[in-house]
């Protein structure tokens, strides 16, 4: 396909095989002299590679397992995290932190499952890295049942449109998040600014932090984001918690179809990070502790779900229906809520370029390619990051709704990448020839996907309709 796979995360993962007990190197070098015309294939895959400047290794370097699990956390940690006590005000305080802990179980599932598929291809062709997200699925549908083998590049492509769909999304989303706290801070000093225009303030500071094109370089401004968001969470929880809390009576216990699906859009849209997957586990010095069962994956996101579960219940019982799309909304003017909400945006905003990261290395080489660029082109990149952040600013200027934007983007792109890919492309990776992929497989599969796409069609409807609703309510104002 046109799209590669991320160069940054399979650079730094080839350059550090010998590192690795898991090195391809070391197994065909111990091969007997008489092997198959595939084979031989196979051993010039692993060849010594010439010092061209389109790889170079020491610009990606690989990240250890604490950097790769900070990057997670803030891959999932962001406006989604602020905005569950919306969610749960939407599900009800007793289902949706039973819903809650379900998707958290699926997502987690599914992220496995496509990180099986994508080391199940690598081996099946011999390829030293495990391949991205849009390529395992274009190449479980390459290596699947014949009739499927025409879709698999249109599958591929479909995929990086949801990606970037769902990636720019999210940083659409930050935007609006940040001029809605920050234009609260202002009205407490008495400045009166509208929330368009402080988005157009955004746009230089998130447009200097997207310009940073290193993963590893992103370590410590994922870092600092990190301890802004909790730090700020753990105050905004503080504030909801010292005046003690409302009787759980005073709240409803379960909510109708078309809120559940609101709740659905947001609480999967939280589950933001499985675009972030495999260049994140293909970054690592040490791929295999990724998906270990005290691996990066498994830890980061049991630590992300946790704070997901108390920040929605939380958030619902102190403030009730009038639960904001973001609980730093709901802190009052004090100078300390200030500096929390002023805290929190500052996390968000230096979490604006990993979320873009993804966004990048999925469209770039192809708009190289489109362009007739050669080689590396810092230049180049950085043009195109730049025109990309005003895409987001643009957008974001168009729905300046938090709570209901989260939930169309969760419910439109979120539900696709994270519940609907990876149980199709493991029914296609088990398919043999003449036999299918068992019924465990297909029933666990099937199941997934009609919850998911129950999600996807419900979920959106009702964000679009609230959508339309909020807009014709600003015209009446």
């Amino acid at each position: 396909m046109d799209v590669e796979a991320p160069k940054i995360s399979q650079t730094a993962a080839q350059s550090n095989l010998n590192q690795d007990g898991s090195s391809n190197n070391s197994k065909m070098a111990t091969r007997p002299a008489q092997e198959t015309e595939g084979n031989a294939r196979a051993v010039t895959v692993v060849a010594p590679k010439q010092p061209v400047e389109d790889e170079p290794a020491a610009y990606h370097p690989p990240t250890s397992y604490l950097e790769t699990i900070v990057h997670l956390f803030k891959g999932n940690i962001g406006p989604g995290l602020f905005a569950m006590g919306d969610a749960f005000k939407n599900g009800g305080l007793i289902l949706a932190p039973l819903l809650t802990v379900f998707i958290a179980i699926i997502c987690i599932h599914c992220q496995h499952v496509l990180i099986a598929c994508s080391k199940k291809m690598r081996d099946l062709r011999g390829d030293e890295v495990c391949a991205d997200y849009a390529v395992t699925v274009e190449q479980c549908f390459e290596h699947g049942p014949i009739k499927l083998r025409a879709w698999s590049r249109t599958m591929g492509r479909l995929v990086d449109v949801f990606i970037c769909v769902t990636q720019l999304g999210f940083c659409c989303i930050y935007f609006v998040f940040i001029s809605t706290n920050v234009k609260q801070i202002l009205q407490a000093y008495g400045i009166d600014m509208n929330v368009h225009l402080v988005m157009l303030l955004a746009f230089i500071p998130v447009l200097l932090s997207s310009l940073i094109t290193n993963l590893k370089w992103l370590t410590p401004v994922s870092l600092i984001a990190n301890v802004c968001m909790i730090v700020g969470l753990a105050i905004t929880l503080y504030y909801a918690l010292k005046d003690g809390l409302p009787e759980i009576s005073e709240r409803a216990y379960w909510t109708d179809g078309s809120k559940l699906a609101l709740f659905f859009g947001t609480a999967i849209f939280a589950f933001e990070g499985i675009a972030l997957v495999m260049p994140l586990k293909n970054a690592m010095r040490k791929p295999r502790q990724f998906e270990s069962p005290m691996g990066v994956l498994n830890v980061g996101m049991f630590l992300v779900s946790v704070m997901f579960m108390f920040a929605g219940s939380v958030g619902y019982m102190k403030w009730g229906e009038h639960v904001g799309g973001s609980l730093t909304l709901n802190l009052g003017d004090t100078i300390l809520a200030q500096s929390v909400k002023l805290m929190v945006s500052m996390g968000v905003l230096l979490g604006y370029p990993l979320q873009f990261f993804v966004a990048v290395q999925v469209t770039w080489p192809s708009t190289k390619q489109m362009l007739g660029i050669q080689g590396y082109s810092l230049c180049g990149e950085l043009l195109f990051r730049t025109s990309l952040v005003l895409v987001t600013l643009a957008i974001a200027e168009l729905v300046p709704a938090l709570g209901l934007f989260i939930s169309l983007i969760g419910a439109l792109c979120s539900t696709t990448l994270a519940l609907v890919f990876p149980p199709v492309i493991e029914l296609i990776a088990h398919s043999e020839a003449n036999k299918g992929p068992g019924i465990w497989i297909c029933a666990k599969n099937l199941i997934i996907l009609v919850l998911a796409l129950l999600g996807f069609f419900t979920g959106t409807y009702e964000s679009l309709r609230q959508i339309v609703r909020h807009f014709g309510e600003e015209e009446v104002l």
